[in-house]
């Protein structure tokens, strides 16, 4: 081999790089220790950029097409090294090729439940995970920040580096919307539509990348907090109480007669049902407070001394009422440890009182 075509070999004047791979972001182009030579030809296809690195130091970015390499063409790289004169010799630098074509269907998913404080239900524990689409909008900040020196730089790499720092902030986000959990299921679209204004400020400025398309496919919450919402969801499904009350007695006691006489049982049952469950119906909507009279007695069959509850029931209020009227004194009683005990003579004075 003569001198002129070793010298060939060791001067680069045709650099491009031709991925076909699909799931390269940055890639390093192997100089293997060759010169690009003065006026050799830089391809920068579609998608992608190319961005020269000196001594640590970023020069010059090309977007796609074609420059001969010249001290014109690389203003930053001629004054990091320092030519006086213009570029008269081979000179050494790594390039590296950035892939900026949309990466699509990425997934990503919370490792451990995030806290969000809820309207409904408080504090609570959610799980979510989607997708998203992303593009190298950047390219300095992405290799400085995701790729770094990584010669070949691949997307499984970069879902690992970028899966807790997306949904790091994909939890601040969903914090700041502050939507409820029983609406998250009926607006996914929109929530992750919502979610981009507020990721992609911050993937951009730390990463360098623009996420175009954040999905939200699941938000799973706590089994305690699905039966909640269960239970509230058949609530809403029974409506009127005082009708389901009439027609849960009806049904009942015409299941009973149904099975004792034939139709004829039937008919009366679902007449007995109807007539009690308007009985019981009328009976809660008036007020429930007992006559003192008739309070005492029915106090008179009961023992010599009584409970907060017994008192309760004799009086037909609430248990905590009576705990109010004995810590205030209305009624004298006795407190042994956490329990009061009342006199039928107390309560008939407080009766009478």
């Amino acid at each position: 081999m003569g001198l002129i075509d070793y010298l060939k070999t060791q001067f680069l004047e045709i650099i491009e790089w031709q991925d076909d791979s699909r799931d390269t972001l940055s890639f390093r182009y192997p100089d293997q220790d060759r010169e690009i030579k003065n006026g050799a030809q830089l391809i920068v296809r579609e998608s992608q950029t190319a961005q020269f690195i000196y001594l640590g130091q970023f020069g010059d970015t090309f977007g796609p097409g074609k420059y001969p390499l010249t001290t014109d063409n690389i203003p930053v790289l001629s004054t990091l090294k320092g030519w006086k004169y213009g570029l008269h010799s081979p000179f050494k630098a790594d390039l590296y090729y950035v892939n900026t074509r949309l990466f699509t269907g990425n997934k990503w998913g919370t490792a451990n439940p995030i806290m969000l404080r809820d309207p409904d239900f408080g504090i609570v524990r959610a799980r979510a995970y989607g997708i998203f689409d992303f593009k190298v909008t950047d390219v300095k900040v992405f290799l400085k920040e995701v790729a770094g020196t990584d010669d070949h730089f691949r997307l499984d790499e970069f879902s690992d580096t970028m899966r807790a720092r997306i949904v790091s902030v994909f939890t601040d986000a969903l914090a700041s919307a502050k939507v409820p959990v029983l609406d998250l299921a009926s607006r996914y679209t929109e929530l992750g539509a919502a979610l981009l204004p507020l990721i992609n400020p911050q993937v951009t400025a730390k990463y360098g990348i623009e996420i175009s398309s954040f999905v939200v496919e699941n938000v799973s919450v706590p089994p305690e907090v699905e039966a909640a919402i269960d239970k509230r969801s058949s609530m809403a499904a029974i409506g009127n109480l005082n009708d389901y009350v009439k027609f849960q007695m009806a049904e009942s006691l015409t299941r009973d007669g149904g099975a004792a006489g034939g139709m004829a049982g039937t008919a009366a049952g679902l007449g007995a049902g109807l007539a009690m469950g308007q009985q019981m119906m009328a009976a809660m909507n008036q007020p429930q407070a007992t006559p003192p009279a008739a309070a005492f007695a029915a106090a008179t069959a009961m023992p010599e001394l009584l409970g907060s509850a017994e008192v309760a029931k004799v009086l037909g209020v609430s248990e905590a009422d009576v705990l109010a009227s004995l810590d205030k004194g209305d009624i004298k009683g006795k407190k042994i440890g956490a329990t009061w005990r009342v006199t039928k003579a107390a309560l008939d004075d407080f009766l009478k009182s």
